[in-house]
């Protein structure tokens, strides 16, 4: 009798159910589907706390990566101040093989513009600030036009959907900088400096745009509040991966996730989940597994800054708790596929130099370190590399590791470490022929005795 065939994790389409609808960038097709009628809920039936309230029920997490809770950031910005609120949403997105935030600024810009003002009106801001990377010009055309059409209809600006609420959005193109999507970076270039992170405290909403309170939240985190407003928090937290019962402080992975493969596979792409689905059926089932006649090797889970696993440890659900009890994380959930031609070494010094070029050399250990790492990596591939390298760059990992303003650095050293760990072995097969002796011989000396 055959085997049954596995069935195929579905799809749910919340934020990208209108990618396939023909222009629905438009006000006019979006309109029709439901655009800005939670914001018109929110207005006239809701107090702003009621908003929070129900975005921290939701349990919402940020999706730019770092996983934080969206309602209680929001709760964050004080209540009494003369100050003029900001939003500034982060639409940056420079993390390398990440490309799920252009699909909703590019086909949905008026989702991105409605979750933007719902939040805009949760916390009292009345400016929205739009940073997009400067090499998405689409992005820039889509969200500017979507903004002009939103004011024309009363969306925008004064007195928005015939409510006292009163808030003004803008589109602020970067200049490709990766710094600038750490959220303090993104301020100093939005206020016309240099993109260089800050030293929190005071955290942004408290002082963050012009010294002011500002929320700062990832495209796709605001996308998901006009599906929240809509249906409730609660239907939202009932979607994913619960909070784990054995672990007091766990908030689980709430609601569906873009998530994008790119690399070594057939059918390279963006998809909406609910958590839960494994990374290899994300790849086989949806991204058509490894080009024909290779094997996958090693994956990084969500864009380059995350902790590779190799080809046997992708049984692993897509959520920030169990990727990150697999030794990786889950990041921004858009996987990078490496197969068996790939050179491991090759891939370390390529990851070295783009964060040796990115930092922005405001801390030394990242200044120096991540340019130190990238040259140990070239001497690797020159047949140059020796046992004292490896154990210089373990220690070169220790020293840079939680020790600078940002997380650039950290984000170096995760996929850099664990590719050095895993595959170990293919750094000492571009070593002398002597280093190899003495590195196979350390490797017995150090094996129980009967282990071969």
């Amino acid at each position: 009798m055959a085997a049954k065939t596995p069935k195929r994790y579905p799809e749910t389409k919340v934020l990208s159910r209108n990618f396939d609808v023909d222009k629905a960038w438009t006000f006019d097709v979006a309109r029709q589907r439901g655009a800005y009628r939670s914001l018109e809920k929110a207005l006239g039936s809701m107090t702003p706390d009621q908003v929070i309230d129900e975005v921290k029920t939701s349990r919402l997490r940020g999706r730019g990566g770092a996983g934080f809770p969206t309602g209680v950031k929001w709760s964050f910005v004080p209540k009494q101040t003369d100050k003029t609120k900001y939003i500034c949403l982060n639409a940056d997105e420079s993390e390398p093989g990440t490309f799920k935030d252009r699909y909703l600024m590019e086909l949905d810009p008026h989702l991105v513009i409605e979750g933007c003002l719902i939040t805009a009106y949760a916390v009292g801001a009345s400016m929205v600030y739009i940073y997009v990377r400067g090499e998405y010009p689409l992005s820039i055309e889509r969200l500017w036009g979507a903004i002009e059409e939103a004011r024309k209809e009363g969306f925008v600006g004064k007195k928005i959907a015939g409510r006292d609420f009163h808030c003004d959005v803008v589109v602020h193109s970067g200049a490709g900088a990766y710094i600038c999507g750490e959220e303090t970076a993104l301020l100093e270039s939005l206020e016309g400096k240099r993109g260089h992170p800050r030293i929190k405290p005071p955290f942004p909403a408290v002082e963050g745009a012009f010294a002011s309170p500002t929320v700062i939240n990832n495209v796709e985190t605001l996308a998901h509040v006009p599906w929240i407003i809509e249906n409730g928090g609660a239907a939202f937290a009932k979607q994913g991966i619960p909070p784990d019962p054995a672990d007091p402080r766990s908030v689980g992975s709430s609601g569906t996730k873009l998530m994008g493969v790119s690399g070594d596979v057939q059918k390279p792409g963006v998809w909406e989940f609910e958590f839960g689905i494994t990374l290899r059926q994300m790849i086989e089932d949806y991204a058509g597994g490894a080009l024909e006649g290779r094997t996958i090797k090693a994956v990084i889970p969500g864009g380059l800054s995350m902790p590779v696993l190799t080809g046997d440890e992708l049984d692993v659900k897509m959520g920030f708790d169990d990727l990150k009890a697999a030794g990786s994380g889950l990041g921004t959930a858009c996987a990078i596929v490496m197969d068996d031609t790939c050179d491991m070494v090759q891939a370390c010094e390529n990851i070295a130099h783009f964060f040796a070029d990115e930092s922005c050399g405001q801390c030394t250990p990242c200044r120096e370190g991540c340019h130190w790492m990238e040259k140990i990596f070239h001497r690797f591939d020159a047949g140059q590399g020796t046992r004292s390298d490896l154990d210089l760059l373990e220690n070169l990992f220790r020293q840079i590791e939680g020790r600078t303003i940002c997380a650039l650095a950290d984000a170096a050293v995760w996929p850099l470490r664990s590719i050095v760990r895993k595959f170990r072995h293919e750094f000492v097969a571009k070593m002398s022929p002597d280093e190899q002796r003495a590195e196979a011989e350390a490797r017995s000396a150090r094996q129980p005795a009967g282990v071969k």
